[in-house]
């Protein structure tokens, strides 16, 4: 086949074959099997349209790459599973994406794979997360942090990553194979939603219980020993004990399993506290957002609903960044714990909520908690989380404020903009959630957003506290095998491990882990 890239397209034409026509000086009918495997908007004018790459086959390639040399020969990709030699019993502790693509690859390559996953399985941890989003009621171990595909289930459902890597398409050709859009597959901005992504996970869960793995919902791991190259896993469900023995053990434990991390901690795995960011959600008019981004094709019906990316530096030095941009979205709890409150960004594939939201984010950095020990950063989170609950006014309702109010750190109304936390919000003065250091940056960066992108803030703007868990704070150290110094075959990974950002990265990340264990295996290690 043949790639053109940067074709530039009207909004709503879709007859692929005339417009290469037309580009390429062709007779249509030359033209066949044309894909569309790219799109993205192109806003910068006053008129939006769309640029495009397209895959295509006609009868003589060469005389065409001669006319043209703009374009390029492609071939298929397809995914190759590793073989083994032997079949290993693999335990993988989590569910999220690092943890589930891992499992996922090993099955296929014949592998014995145990799933432990500490949450309910999908069909039951809605029940729950709808209790805590209705009611306020929060169950610790089944929520939007804990449960069947992770934090990601109740998420955008993003699948856009910095990372470049060859295992990203059969990510997204696994995840359609199972039930998502089509379209992930060429967007350049793909995302799934929440509510098709915990359709998708039940497949993938049908799919792989059919090739033999074992999933233990409502089980978590508590403890582990290693000896005589093997581990012995202690779990615990319902109040009792199992042991399991396993070859190789995968940590894909997620970044809020703060007892997780104590226990690997006090057994003496080497482990770095590593930089992350905190902050607010910004919310505004998603009507408004998209008259700033598509400007005179703001309405158009071809059109999703426009979303935006900002980071800015400040006159200290600090990044603030936009994070998790969630188009027509709703702001919900992500925290697990008792009498604390953290939130985060959620959409449904229509992406048509009235609001706009996204985290607005400073890095912070061990430093500025003055501590090395490695969960200092877990700490500093949990503080931030019990004073936002209170804040909220101690009953899992979020704190508010326009961002004028918090710009000159007074209570103020509200104007316009109803919050979309479900179980109700508390006016309060957000300035006395953080320290005066993250303040003083989150303040300079909201300005300096709004310069960049003019209407960004208006006065009807609104924040909600806070979000403190965008990444682990927390590094599991682990060697070019991906493997932990402190025991053989035991693999940190994903985005609890510090080694992910996303449910893409992660999900590669989950991928590489089981090609090392199929080539450990292949290399006769075991």
């Amino acid at each position: 086949m043949l790639r053109i890239h940067n074709v530039k397209v009207k909004l709503g034409q879709t007859n692929y074959s005339k417009i290469l026509s037309q580009v390429l000086n062709i007779r249509e009918k030359e033209i066949k099997e044309v894909h569309l495997s790219k799109r993205s908007v192109d806003a910068r004018r006053q008129v939006v349209h769309w640029i495009c790459s397209f895959d295509f086959e006609v009868q003589d390639e060469d005389k065409l790459l001669q006319k043209h040399p703009q374009l390029q020969r492609v071939k298929p990709y397809h995914y190759q599973y590793l073989s083994a030699h032997h079949k290993q019993n693999v335990v993988v502790v989590g569910s999220g994406p690092a943890g589930l693509f891992c499992a996922y690859v090993l099955a296929h390559s014949g592998q014995n794979v145990t799933v432990i996953e500490r949450g309910k399985k999908v069909e039951e941890r809605i029940k729950d997360v709808d209790q805590l989003l209705l009611q306020g009621i929060l169950n610790p171990d089944s929520n939007i942090a804990f449960g069947e595909g992770g934090a990601g289930t109740f998420s955008d459902g993003k699948l856009t990553t910095g990372i470049k890597n060859v295992r990203l398409q059969y990510i997204l050709e696994t995840f359609v194979k199972h039930g998502a859009p089509e379209d992930i597959m060429y967007d350049s901005k793909p995302h799934i939603g929440t509510d098709y992504l915990r359709k998708v996970l039940i497949s993938m869960r049908e799919t792989m219980e059919k090739k033999g793995v074992h999933f233990l919902f409502e089980t978590q791991m508590i403890d582990f020993q290693y000896q005589n190259d093997q581990y012995q896993i202690q779990t615990l469900c319902a109040h009792q004990q199992q042991t399991i023995v396993a070859d190789a053990l995968v940590l894909a434990i997620g970044h809020s399993a703060r007892d997780t991390y104590e226990m690997l901690y006090h057994k003496g795995l080497p482990m770095l506290a590593k930089p992350f960011a905190v902050g607010l959600r910004i919310e505004q008019s998603q009507a408004k957002i998209n008259q700033i981004q598509y400007k005179q094709s703001a309405t158009s019906p071809y059109l999703k609903a426009a979303s935006y990316k900002l980071a800015v530096q400040t006159s200290e030095g600090r990044g603030v960044y936009t994070f998790c941009m969630c188009p027509g979205g709703y702001v919900v709890p992500s925290q697990h714990e008792e009498k604390t409150l953290c939130v985060n960004g959620m959409s449904y594939y229509a992406r048509d909520g009235k609001n706009a939201n996204s985290a607005i984010l400073v890095n912070v950095t061990p430093e500025d908690f003055k501590s090395s020990h490695p969960l200092a950063g877990i700490e500093f989170q949990r503080q931030l989380e019990r004073k936002a609950f209170l804040l909220g006014g101690g009953n899992y309702q979020a704190p508010v404020q326009r961002v004028a109010d918090y710009l000159d750190n007074q209570l103020g109304t509200l104007n316009e903009i109803i919050p979309s936390f479900q179980f109700g919000y508390h006016l309060a003065n957000l300035n006395e959630l953080f320290p005066e250091f993250i303040n003083r940056n989150l303040k300079e960066g909201l300005q300096l957003m709004n310069q960049k992108m003019p209407g960004f803030i208006d006065e009807a703007t609104i924040l909600t506290g806070v979000e403190a868990r965008s990444s682990a704070p927390v590094r599991i150290v682990r060697n070019e095998l991906l493997q932990s110094d402190f025991a053989t075959r035991l693999y940190p990974i994903g985005e609890g491990a510090g080694y992910a950002g996303g449910i893409m990265s992660a999900a590669v990340d989950g991928i590489m882990c089981a090609e090392m264990i199929l080539r450990e295996d292949q290399h006769g290690s075991n």
